[in-house]
C-alpha cells in the first residue's frame, strides 16, 4: 500500500499561524532527538514538546495490531494534554504502519519518516547503496517499493540491524558499547566488489544518526551517511510556516520531555536530554499491557 508518509493531512500547508505553534515530536524512544534537532533549528520559536514511548521501547517487536492500538492509545493521550498543530511520527515503523489510522482519528497534519531513498540514489556514485534499518522496516512493502521506485539502477542491499537502537539508547544511558558490538550491525552496509563499493549509507531508523560519529570512525572506507531529520523539519515548515518573526539568530526555547515510563532514564541520560535543549522531563505513565 502507498501511502505519503511525509504529508500533512492536507495536500496544502495550513492557514498562517500567527501565535507560538506547538509541535510534538513523537518517537518510541530517543530516535527522534535527531528529528528534534532539526525541528528546533527550523521552528526555534515554536513550543517543542519530545514524547518518548519508552514503555513499549522497542516497536519492533510488536504485532502490527498491537502496535497501532498502542500509538492510538498514547498520542489520544499526548494530543489531549498538548494540543499540538502538528505531530512528527519520528520513527520508521510507526509511520509505514500507524499513520494512516493517525490521521482518520485526529483532525492535525501528521508528518511522518520515510527512509531517505530517493537521496541516496541520487547521491550514489558507485551505484552500491545499503539501507540500514531496523528488521521490520526491512520486511514492509513500503521500504522496497521506495527501492524499486526510486533506486532501480542501483544495487540496493537492505540491513536488518536487530540491536542497533537499544546500543544506541544504552550508549546515551552512559552504558558501555564496543566498537565491535556497533560493526557487528553496521558491518554488512559495507560491499565490495568488482563493480565498486558502497558510497551511500541510509539510515532509516532514526535512532542510528545518534552515534554517526562511531560509525565513520570504524568504517573501513569513507561513505556518504543519509539522514532522513532535515527533510522532515522541511516538511513540516511547508505545512506550518516558517519563525513567525525571525531576527537570524534566533535561539530555540526549552524542550518539554514526556516519558510514559522514564525506567532506563538514569543521570547520564538526563545530562544528555539536557545537552539537546530539554529543559524538564515528564511522566505519562501508560504500562504496555500485551493482552
Amino acid at each position: 500500500m502507498r501511502f505519503d508518509l511525509m504529508a500533512g493531512t492536507a495536500a496544502a500547508p495550513l492557514a498562517p499561524i500567527t501565535r507560538t505553534p506547538v509541535v510534538l515530536v513523537f518517537d518510541s524512544g530517543l530516535g527522534g532527538l535527531t528529528v528534534l534537532a532539526e525541528v528546533r533549528r527550523a521552528r526555534p520559536d515554536a513550543r517543542v514538546v519530545y514524547a518518548a514511548d519508552d514503555a513499549a521501547f522497542p516497536y519492533g517487536g510488536l504485532a502490527e495490531p498491537v502496535l497501532v492500538e498502542r500509538v492510538l492509545a498514547v498520542m489520544q493521550r499526548l494530543i489531549a494534554l498538548h494540543a499540538p498543530d502538528l505531530v512528527v511520527v519520528a520513527c520508521n515503523t510507526a509511520s509505514t504502519l500507524v499513520l494512516p489510522a493517525l490521521r482518520r482519528r485526529f483532525d492535525i497534519p501528521f508528518v511522518g519518516t520515510v527512509p531517505p531513498i530517493k537521496p541516496a540514489a541520487a547521491a550514489t556514485r558507485s551505484g552500491l547503496v545499503s539501507v540500514l534499518a531496523t528488521p521490520g522496516t526491512v520486511r514492509r512493502d513500503y521500504t522496497r517499493d521506495l527501492v524499486e521506485t526510486y533506486a532501480a539502477g542501483c544495487a540496493v542491499t537492505l540491513v536488518g540491524a536487530t540491536g542497533l537502537a537499544s546500543l544506541t539508547e544504552a550508549a546515551l544511558s552512559g552504558l558501555p558499547v564496543s566498537d565491535a558490538d556497533l560493526w557487528a550491525e553496521i558491518g554488512p552496509c559495507f560491499v565490495e566488489g568488482a563493480a565498486g563499493r558502497t558510497d551511500v549509507v541510509v539510515l532509516a531508523c532514526t535512532h542510528y544518526p545518534l552515534l554517526l560519529a562511531r560509525y565513520q570512525a570504524i568504517a573501513p572506507w569513507p561513505v556518504t551517511w543519509i539522514d532522513p531529520a532535515p527533510a522532515i523539519a522541511r516538511r513540516m515548515t511547508q505545512l506550518i510556516g516558517g519563525p513567525v518573526r525571525s531576527t537570524g539568530d534566533d535561539v530555540p526555547g526549552p524542550v518539554l520531555a514526556a516519558f510514559t515510563s522514564g525506567d532506563r532514564l538514569t543521570p547520564a541520560l538526563r545530562t544528555a536530554l539536557a545537552d539537546r535543549g530539554i529543559a524538564e522531563v515528564a511522566f505519562e505513565a501508560m504500562p504496555l499491557v500485551l493482552q
